[in-house]
């Protein structure tokens, strides 16, 4: 728990006692069958007692104990009480229920397929940041800093702060020049707009039909973000960090 607390021999991300409480619901019935086979230390863990852990479980409570069970080895081995994880191949999704990825090949030409500046801005949103359709058709002109390099995320009265890369910034700006050289008129306040709506004194946001129709056949807003989130999740080492990244909920 002093770990988890930030109060372990390095320092590192301060959790509060309420998520670490949490954890430790999510562990004990895992934690009192390994008691119960007569393991007396968590030294004695493999790697294939873990897998049969989270075996029998799917969705958020497979997802939810693989998360715990690597934190709680992750925080073991850095205070040295063991000197090999076994949770470290541990995949944190349900491997039989997630859904397939977009094939790579297809996702290396994509932005090559796409003509136009929105376009190639909400793909890379959407299969860069994993930022939402819904999300990325309501995000304001405001809401993009080229100078800091930032575009906020609304929902409701809460915002989530997306940071650009060059190549996603890059996009950001050729699409701004692009709208402003296009519709110089417009007030919508959107930050992107179509034909239809840059000139609509509604000022209504794109639909998502028109994000989608940027899309080669096959592939959708959804599945892109699916399949960036899944890249992720396989390549990182810390499933933690994730979560304020790609949550769908904006804390």
């Amino acid at each position: 728990m002093a770990v988890l607390h930030g109060q372990g021999r390095r320092q590192g991300e301060a959790r509060g006692y309420d998520g670490i409480r949490r954890y430790l619901v999510a562990l004990q019935p895992t934690l009192a069958a390994w008691t119960a086979a007569n393991l007396t230390t968590l030294r004695e863990i493999s790697q294939d007692q873990v897998e049969k852990a989270v075996d029998g479980l799917s969705g958020h409570a497979r997802r939810q104990l693989a998360i715990c069970l690597r934190s709680l080895f992750r925080a073991l081995r850095q205070e040295r009480v063991i000197f090999r994880d076994p949770t470290r191949h541990l995949p944190v999704g349900d491997l039989k229920g997630v859904p397939q990825s977009v094939p790579r090949d297809m996702l290396a030409g994509l932005l090559d397929q796409v003509t136009t500046p929105l376009g190639r801005l909400a793909i890379a949103l959407v299969a860069v940041h994993a930022v939402p359709g819904n999300d990325i058709r309501t995000v304001l002109t405001t809401d993009l800093s080229l100078a800091r390099g930032t575009l906020e995320i609304r929902r409701g009265l809460l915002r989530h702060t997306v940071y650009l890369e060059e190549f996603t910034h890059q996009l950001a700006s050729e699409w701004l020049t692009y709208r402003h050289r296009r519709w110089p008129a417009s007030t919508n306040p959107h930050l992107l707009v179509s034909q239809k709506s840059a000139l609509d004194p509604d000022q209504p946001a794109v639909s998502i039909g028109l994000l989608q129709g940027v899309l080669p056949k096959g592939l959708t807003l959804e599945g892109l973000r699916q399949d960036r989130i899944l890249n992720e999740a396989f390549e990182t080492a810390d499933p933690l960090k994730l979560m304020p990244h790609f949550q769908k909920g904006i804390r």
